[in-house]
């Protein structure tokens, strides 16, 4: 089933600065906002946030926040959470801040929600895991609501909320995207009952034909489908050996947090890696020609027909100037392609 949408080309970042190879933090937030502001100009449609809490490396733990600083510093590129851990927040709150990077950027932002899984987050803000899918589906109600401009009275078993009305709404009407990201089938249940598409990342054939059957479950058309994904790491590069070789001691790190991380949570999306060859190994980081990129992206949108397509753009502690070499190969000699 494919897409009708125009193909949007994003970034995905995390704003971490890992011990290995830590900077002073008001670099490392100037440098990659300043990034983002240099890859609208060249064709980028779209920034993606994430957001984690109380790690080593001081992974993006505001991510509205940011997403409002990076309003402030561009015109047209639109700011999206990949994802925002929507649990951990009250959604009257959440409604007012979100509405106020919609105002402050013209009306860019996308709204992409998750429930995030590891322990450590919700015991130190003092929320029970048990409680996410709950506390995120009666949030995603509120959250709608509110923008569409209704005065909210909502009597659930996690929130109690009397007479709340939105001031200012978002520039957006009815209201700013929304997005339910994950991996699992409650995930894409959730985003095609209250979202308004699905966010993924990495091999996405198994959870597309899943949101198809949700949204024909919830009631809604499947030929009007929204998603957004890629590959996890997709770097163009003229000489690919002597990049795997810059980066492979930062894509180390990262895939070794992210294995320790999901594993813990009984995910097991990244076996442990400790060179280039066990890199290469694992399928999920792609270092290529700008020729192969394109037919890679050819492939993701045939399996899947995301309207948002995204790759993780910088491994964790690498230069953002360093990246940008290849960010600018990616928009010169691939995105045309597809436009």
């Amino acid at each position: 089933m494919a897409s009708t949408r125009k193909l949007r080309f994003g970034l995905f970042t995390d704003f971490r600065n890992p011990q290995p190879w830590e900077r002073p933090w008001k670099d490392v937030y100037a440098e990659i906002i300043e990034q983002i502001a240099w890859a609208e100009t060249i064709g980028y449609d779209d920034v993606w946030l994430s957001e984690h809490h109380f790690t080593d490396d001081g992974y993006g733990p505001s991510p509205i926040v940011q997403a409002a600083a990076i309003a402030v510093k561009t015109k047209k590129i639109r700011i999206g959470m990949s994802v925002l851990l929507l649990p951990l927040y009250h959604p009257v709150r959440l409604a007012e801040d979100a509405a106020t990077v919609d105002i402050l950027s013209g009306g860019r932002l996308e709204l992409g929600a998750g429930l995030g899984y590891r322990p450590e987050e919700f015991a130190g803000l003092g929320f029970s895991l048990k409680d996410r899918g709950g506390r995120a589906n009666e949030s995603l109600e509120i959250i709608r609501r509110l923008w569409e401009g209704e005065t909210v009275t909502f009597k659930g078993k996690h929130f109690q909320i009397e007479n709340a009305r939105l001031t200012p709404r978002p520039v957006q009407r009815p209201r700013p995207p929304i997005w339910v990201g994950g991996f699992s089938r409650p995930a894409v249940r959730r985003a095609a009952r209250l979202a308004d598409g699905f966010l993924g990342i990495g091999d996405m054939r198994e959870v597309y034909p899943m949101y198809l059957e949700e949204l024909r479950a919830a009631g809604k058309d499947p030929s009007q489908a929204r998603l957004g994904g890629g590959p996890w790491w997709l770097i163009v590069s003229n000489d690919p050996e002597k990049t795997w070789r810059e980066v492979a001691p930062h894509l180390t790190y990262q895939l070794t947090v992210y294995s320790k991380w999901l594993g813990s949570s009984g995910q097991n999306l990244f076996p442990p890696v400790h060179d280039i060859a066990s890199l290469k190994a694992t399928g999920i980081v792609h270092v290529v020609p700008p020729e192969t990129a394109v037919q890679m992206v050819k492939d993701y949108i045939a399996a899947v027909p995301v309207e948002r397509f995204y790759t993780m753009t910088l491994p964790v502690g690498f230069p953002p100037k360093q990246m940008n070499e290849h960010l600018e190969l990616f928009a010169t000699k691939v995105m045309p392609h597809f436009r």
